[in-house]
C-alpha cells in the first residue's frame, strides 16, 4: 500500500468524541523542542522567522488535536505573532503551547517560544502567539469540540482573558464587515 493512501484512509475514520466531557488546560498542554541547524538559518546566523512560525503551527496543532480528539484541525487564524528576539544556529528552540479558549468548533492555543543556548544555559523568550484552529469532520465541515473546563483559578483566569480577546476580535470583524458593506 502506498503510504499516502494509508494516511488518507486514516483520516477518513473519525473517532466518536464525547463533546459534553470537558477538558482542562493541563490535559493537552505540550512542549516541542528542536535543535536549530544551518538549514534553519539565514546568512546572519539567525533562525528564519518562517521556520519558527512553522514550528509554532505544528506544535499548537498537537494541542488542538489532543483537546478535540480529532485528527483534522485546520489553522483558521494566527493572532498577534510577536518576534521578541532572534534564535541562532545551535540553540534549542522550545515551543510551549496550551489551550486558552474553546468555542463550539474553534480553539485558541497560546504559544510561547523559548531559545536555549546549550553551552551557556541562557534561555530567552523569543516569540509569542495565539493560533486559532477549527476542528473538521469527515466531510471537512466544522464540527463541535469538547469544552474547556478550568481545573483551578489560574486556568479560569487564562480562559477569561482569552474569552475577552475573542469578543474583541469578533467586534473588530463585525466593524470591518460593516465598513465593507458600506463601500
Amino acid at each position: 500500500m502506498n503510504p499516502f493512501e494509508k494516511l488518507v484512509g486514516r483520516q477518513q475514520t473519525f473517532p466518536e468524541v464525547d463533546v459534553t466531557q470537558g477538558r482542562s488546560i493541563a490535559y493537552s498542554r505540550s512542549t516541542t523542542r528542536r535543535l536549530m541547524e544551518l538549514i534553519d538559518a539565514n546568512a546572519h546566523g539567525n533562525v528564519h522567522g518562517g521556520v519558527i512560525m512553522r514550528m509554532v503551527d505544528e506544535a499548537a496543532a498537537i494541542v488542538a488535536i489532543k483537546h478535540s480528539q480529532n485528527p483534522t484541525v485546520v489553522t483558521a487564524r494566527v493572532e498577534a505573532f510577536d518576534f521578541l528576539a532572534p534564535a541562532y544556529i545551535g540553540n534549542v528552540v522550545s515551543i510551549n503551547c496550551e489551550m486558552n479558549y474553546v468555542g463550539r468548533t474553534s480553539m485558541e492555543v497560546g504559544v510561547e517560544v523559548m531559545a536555549e543556548d546549550l553551552i551557556t544555559g541562557d534561555v530567552r523568550h523569543i516569540a509569542s502567539s495565539y493560533v486559532i484552529y477549527v476542528a473538521l469532520d469527515a466531510n471537512r465541515k466544522p464540527t463541535p469540540v469538547p469544552p474547556l473546563v478550568p481545573a483551578d483559578d489560574m486556568e479560569k483566569a487564562i480562559i477569561e482573558r482569552a474569552r475577552k480577546r475573542r469578543m474583541q476580535r469578533q467586534k473588530i470583524m463585525e466593524e470591518l464587515k460593516q465598513i465593507d458593506e458600506q463601500s
